[in-house]
C-alpha cells in the first residue's frame, strides 16, 4: 500500500511561481515512476511531467522550459516547480506513482493551483 500527500499549491497571479511536493509513504520500495497530472473542469485528466527512479524526465510540451520536476529518491519525494504560470495552468495538481510491476498506479487527494491573470 502507497499513499501519496500533495502540498504547495494555491493561488498565484500570472508570471508567478509555485512549488509542489508529494511525500509518498507506506510500501515506497514498490514504487517506479512518479509524476504529476492536472485537471481543470470538465477537461481530461493530463499527464505534466513525470520521472523515473534513476531521474528520466518526461514533460508535456505545455509546460517545457517553465516546469521542472524533481525526485528523492530515497524518500520517494517528487516535487514540480512551476515558473512564468499561466491562467491556462491553473487545475487541481494530482501525484502519481507506478508500482514498478505496473500493476498498481496510486493517487495522491490533489492540491489545487489557481493562476490569475
Amino acid at each position: 500500500q502507497v499513499q501519496l500527500v500533495e502540498s504547495g499549491g494555491g493561488l498565484v497571479q500570472a508570471g508567478g511561481s509555485l512549488r509542489l511536493s508529494c511525500v509518498a509513504s507506506g510500501t515506497i520500495s514498490s514504487i517506479g515512476v512518479m509524476g504529476w497530472y492536472r485537471q481543470a473542469p470538465g477537461k481530461q485528466r493530463e499527464l505534466v511531467a513525470s520521472i523515473s527512479r534513476l531521474g528520466k524526465t518526461n514533460y508535456v510540451d505545455l509546460v517545457k522550459g517553465r516546469f521542472t520536476i524533481s525526485r528523492d529518491n530515497p524518500k520517494s519525494t517528487v516535487h514540480l516547480q512551476m515558473n512564468s504560470l499561466k491562467p491556462e495552468d491553473t487545475a487541481v495538481y494530482y501525484c502519481n506513482a507506478q508500482g514498478l510491476n505496473i500493476a498498481m498506479n496510486y493517487w495522491g487527494q490533489g492540491t489545487q493551483v489557481t493562476v490569475s491573470s
